[in-house]
């Protein structure tokens, strides 16, 4: 029997299968609660939501519901970066310790902060065992990525730094500018684009945050301890679904940024619209075209699946098609996703609270996507 919903929301007429797609993954019994968001221009053309915030079905899923996005929110902190190449104050090419002195030591004195944005400075992971109140200590963190050595001779290969680029790139961002990460983005980013989004939730904003729903368990691929896979899959200490109030507040802006579809569409327009939004320009075209130019493509050393990387960002490749070859994308555990084509000056984003985990990626976005490019090329 179809389970029964009412979609919220505003959806261009153009876009109307999008939605019959979303009321449909709601009817198949895919989802619990979520959100999807397109822009056009900057406009808002899908912004939808619907089901329920919390497992036993019994909170609906309201305008304003936010949850835990994962590493979605590597978009924004690449982001924070960006905004600093572009007014001159952070080079990619210069090396780490130029800005974070005590990086230099076991050896990576050489590595440049082009290399923490692509994924390539060997340090995907620690050597010494962590736990999770570990992750929300910024200094514990930051001092062991300090004394960390190279897991490859850095700059050679790529390596998904799942939890670390946060930690590394948001370090940077702190010695530069002397604020948090948390608090850069929300400054320069967050409040001037009325953006609903989050690194380190304060705690007024409980109330309207969606509980996580797990993955069912799932039989894990056979992958050695001693590889750089095991090394930085075991040593990860982020637990699926976990929302308690300090893992909320903590700033990993690899893993634990809080937002619905709506406001990773507002931030993701701004790239979409190169760098100005609404007469309010942010960032420069040229920075935004060195981001999205490609720096490696391959197999990951840390996914194992080829990955075309720029600065932050995964670009357009052969796994997926798109409109353009300029688009660029990243998503997160469980299923979150954020895609912005540029040449269409398009963004769009998906968020829910049913954590799934699928080998060629999350259906329910994927169904969307599909229906949402369909109607980009019947528009055009």
């Amino acid at each position: 029997m179809a389970k029964l919903v009412d979609i919220q929301g505003y959806c261009d007429p153009r876009f109307s299968a999008v939605k019959e797609m979303f009321t449909e993954n709601f009817e198949s019994g895919s989802e619990v609660g979520a959100s999807f968001a397109v822009t056009l221009g900057g406009e808002y053309v899908v912004d939808i939501w619907g089901g329920y915030s919390d497992k036993a079905e019994t909170i609906p899923w309201e305008r304003d519901i936010i949850t835990n996005v994962y590493s979605t929110v590597k978009v924004m902190t690449a982001l924070c970066a960006l905004l600093l190449i572009d007014k001159g104050q952070l080079n990619i090419d210069s090396p780490v310790a130029d800005y974070w002195p005590e990086f230099a030591q076991a050896g990576k004195d050489k590595i440049i902060v082009r290399w923490l944005l692509n994924h390539s400075a060997g340090l995907p992971g620690f050597d010494e065992h962590l736990t999770l109140e570990d992750m929300y200590d910024w200094e514990r963190i930051t001092h062991l990525l300090e004394r960390q050595k190279p897991w490859w001779e850095p700059g050679t290969q790529s390596g998904y730094h799942m939890v670390t680029f946060g930690y590394l790139v948001g370090e940077l961002i702190r010695r530069i500018s002397g604020k948090s990460i948390g608090t850069f983005f929300r400054d320069e980013i967050a409040t001037p684009l009325g953006a609903d989004f989050h690194i380190g939730l304060a705690e007024k904003h409980d109330a309207r945050v969606a509980e996580l729903i797990p993955p069912p368990p799932m039989e894990s691929p056979p992958v050695e301890p001693d590889s750089i896979i095991g090394r930085t899959l075991f040593n990860s200490p982020i637990i699926p679904a976990f929302s308690d109030r300090a893992w909320r507040a903590a700033e990993i802006p690899s893993s634990n940024g809080h937002g619905n579809a709506r406001s990773l569409a507002r931030v993701g327009s701004l790239l979409a619209c190169r760098g100005e939004l609404k007469g309010m320009r942010l960032l420069s075209r040229a920075t935004i075209d060195q981001a999205i130019t490609e720096q490696f493509n391959g197999i990951d050393l840390v996914l194992g699946a080829p990955v075309r990387w720029g600065l932050g960002f995964g670009l357009a490749n052969e796994n997926l098609t798109y409109l353009n070859p300029h688009a660029f994308y990243w998503g997160g555990f469980g299923g979150s996703w954020l895609e912005v084509d540029p040449d269409a000056g398009m963004c769009f984003s998906y968020v829910m609270n049913k954590l799934e985990v699928e080998p060629g990626g999350d259906k329910r976005m994927l169904a969307l996507r599909s229906a949402l490019l369909s109607a980009m090329q019947q528009k055009k």
